[in-house]
């Protein structure tokens, strides 16, 4: 089997608007390490885009999906319950940085876990405003298109979308937005798009995810959870991207003083599982009524297995303490190329949750082409990296925790002369 004649295929089958990055099929896959099928060799930073923290098919995981797999694949949740949903509610309970008794929710997608999030909130509040940010990712759905802060290519053609969204500034040094600019944005909604008495939630990513990993300053997140409070306003953090262990913490949530009243969890949680939780306040979460919460998949028991053996894994093998690790290793490369390279903008990290954006030093303007260029260049190497941003200008780096380090140090390598040339 060849890539070209499966390409062909795909473009035959499947609609273009399943955007395609790479032109090359996965045949199989372990740690860091992708195989095509025509048996060329990746080094894969891309994760399935954040999904395997823990990286591909981690020998505790396929253990756990297999032990499940030999007892049941599925009774739908809310028909026949079973012990392990409630385990990984109650461990997710004890680590997610909530005040208070906590309650966890379990569902499929991200997107279906903030959708169930602002469906909390608004039974909660009794309110129907949204304010979420320009640059944040928020999902696919109708809903969280709205929330999402980015048209191309997410919104393009797909209008109207949900009312009683609004969107604020998202504070940005590079391009001089301060928290006092991103507080005044908030300020501006209120005076002429909606009353602050009507607003149920603030939703917001910790760090930005495809919005180029731009990563919510201590003193933003302070005056938000007082904004909030202030107005009755519930803050929801959607940790989607962010969550186990990626920002050198379980939860990006713990970096900062103040806790959110609801959180998104997804992509990571279940080592490639299709699993999604909103973890929060208990009495917050007990305002939908029975029936209210679910689906028929939400809590698959295969993908719930995983997510209990993936956060075995993060606590047995210290993946908190390797993401802060081996993020401070690809920051000293990075800025070691920035010594030589002008079109090196900026660089963001917080554990391993690292990118790095591109201008043409010519102009000083955003540079898509440059991003392109080395990714292209890292590619014909054998390294694998996902670009980001409103401009698309940014490569974001997203390798499993798990990673052997002379593979990382072999990478590091070739991200070196990607940026060198």
């Amino acid at each position: 089997m060849k890539n070209a004649e499966l390409n062909q295929r795909r473009q035959d089958a499947t609609p273009r608007g399943i955007g395609v990055m790479c032109g090359f099929y996965a045949e199989r896959a372990e740690n860091a390490t992708l195989w095509d099928v025509e048996g060329n060799e990746v080094i894969d930073f891309a994760s399935g885009i954040a999904v395997l923290n823990t990286g591909h098919r981690h020998p505790k995981v396929i253990a756990a999906i297999e032990r499940q797999l030999k007892a049941f694949t599925h009774t739908a949740y809310q028909i026949v319950p079973y012990e392990s949903y409630v385990s990984l509610a109650e461990r997710i309970n004890q680590r997610a940085p909530i005040e208070g008794p906590c309650k966890t929710a379990l569902f499929t997608t991200g997107a279906e876990a903030v959708e169930n999030a602002v469906k909390i909130a608004r039974a909660y509040t009794g309110r129907p405003g949204l304010i979420t940010f320009g640059g944040g990712f928020h999902g696919r759905t109708y809903m969280t298109m709205a929330l999402t802060g980015k048209v191309a290519p997410y919104k393009l053609g797909f209008g109207p979308f949900p009312g009683s969204v609004f969107h604020g500034q998202y504070p940005n040094a590079l391009y001089g937005v301060t928290t006092e600019d991103a507080m005044n944005s908030l300020e501006r909604i209120f005076k002429a798009d909606i009353d602050p008495k009507q607003v149920a939630a603030i939703v917001l990513e910790p760090v930005q995810g495809e919005g180029g990993f731009n990563i919510a300053p201590a003193d933003f997140m302070q005056a938000l959870r007082e904004l909030c409070d202030q107005h009755g306003i519930l803050l929801i953090a959607d940790e989607v991207q962010t969550g186990f262990a990626r920002t050198g913490k379980l939860f990006a949530m713990e970096h900062y003083a103040v806790k959110p009243d609801l959180i998104t969890m997804a992509k990571s949680l279940a080592g490639g599982m299709p699993l999604s939780a909103v973890a929060g306040r208990a009495e917050v979460m007990d305002a939908p009524a029975p029936g209210g919460l679910g689906g028929t998949y939400a809590g698959n028991p295969l993908a719930v297995a995983a997510a209990l053996a993936v956060l075995d894994v993060i606590d047995e093998e210290q993946l908190c303490q390797r993401s802060q690790r081996l993020g401070q290793h690809l920051v000293e490369v990075l800025q070691q190329a920035r010594k030589t390279s002008p079109a090196i903008a900026d660089i963001r990290a917080q554990g391993s949750m690292v990118a790095v954006e591109f201008k043409d030093p010519a102009t000083g303007k955003p540079s898509a082409e440059i991003t392109r260029q080395v990714q292209q260049k890292a590619l014909e190497e054998g390294l694998l990296l996902l670009s980001c941003g409103v401009n698309g200008n940014v490569i974001r780096f997203l390798y499993p925790l798990t990673i052997p380090e002379e593979q990382f140090t072999q990478a590091l390598g070739i991200l070196s002369r990607a940026l060198a040339q």
